[in-house]
């Protein structure tokens, strides 16, 4: 499929994350085509790894690709917010010392055209996962005006959501991405360097995979598994998602959970879960900027559990 694999997103900052992690496991719960994976095992001989995708093709992928670091890897196929369920429950966890989440499309899904992801592709398909039950083509095609007007507003923050929600519905049916780019790309802001029907496609795919779902079952998962000493890296592509991990990271470095008008502490003051890393998100460099424009919009934000047992 590719010879040659891609250089995964902020590789060098997400090396330097775990850079200290020895003789440990890290789960990787959205391995793709193995970029980050394969760096990771590369710069640490002591390191195993833990793989988990939905998509099969990835999977096929990178079972090859790994192959070299042999019985370091396990891959599991699911997504990642029910199979890390699974490897919590099943692995030591004093052994896991890191777990990455890179949130979002691959390039090289992207890039795949039959996958309907690609604003040039013929089809409308969207699923990360080929077994899935919804596509975008069935929400594009079955949802309801009501439907559709709360996916483009909650998911794309499209401030014209009705008119958008209402082109599409009077077009119907629509089987590509790229008749559902010249839709809704009259009712679009001018002006943007992205492309006129990201916003769009974007809270479509969002919707068709539950991710904003998958990653907030993910946080709870990590945050009920109570990983002692491990950091948790997670890179996000949306505003929406980013948000949620603030927020959440936020929320496990407070000590204290009394509410606001409480006079004085009654909690223990002892409900912290760790630190966060990272104050400001990382974001790609310069340089790899000009090497892969699509690193824009990445943010990684980075905690380090520090569970007091009780």
């Amino acid at each position: 499929m590719h010879n040659i694999p891609h250089i995964p997103v902020l590789h060098k900052e997400v090396k330097n994350a775990f850079a200290d992690i020895k003789n440990s496991i890290v789960i990787d719960c959205t391995m793709g085509y193995g970029g980050h994976s394969s760096m990771l095992l590369e710069s640490e001989p002591t390191l195993s790894l833990i793989g988990i995708d939905q998509d099969q093709t990835a999977i096929d992928f990178s079972t090859k690709r790994l192959s070299v670091f042999g019985s370091r890897v396990d891959i599991k196929k699911g997504r990642f917010s029910s199979v890390i369920r699974d490897i919590l429950d099943n692995t030591d966890k004093n052994k896991i010392k890191g777990v990455l989440a890179d949130i979002g499309v691959s390039s090289l899904q992207l890039d795949q055209k039959d996958r309907g992801f690609s604003y040039e592709s013929d089809t409308l398909d969207m699923r990360m996962d080929k077994d899935a039950p919804l596509s975008a083509k069935d929400v594009v095609n079955t949802y309801s005006l009501q439907e559709l007007e709360r996916v483009l507003f909650e998911y794309g923050e499209l401030r014209n959501y009705k008119k958008i929600a209402a082109a599409i519905v009077k077009n119907r049916p629509i089987e590509s991405v790229k008749k559902l780019s010249e839709i809704v790309k009259p009712h679009m802001p001018k002006g943007k360097k992205i492309h006129p029907a990201t916003l769009v496609a974007q809270a479509i795919r969002i919707e068709v995979n539950d991710e904003l779902g998958e990653l907030k079952s993910l946080l709870k998962s990590i945050e009920e598994s109570k990983l002692n000493g491990a950091k948790i890296a997670v890179i996000s592509f949306h505003s929406l998602e980013d948000r949620i991990v603030k927020h959440t990271f936020a929320r496990w470095a407070k000590s204290c959970i009394c509410p606001s008008e409480a006079m004085r502490c009654s909690c223990g003051n002892n409900h912290a879960l760790g630190k966060i890393i990272t104050k400001k998100p990382i974001m790609a460099s310069d340089e790899e900027l000009k090497q892969n424009p699509r690193s824009r919009s990445a943010k990684m934000r980075i905690f380090e559990m520090d569970v007091v047992d009780e």
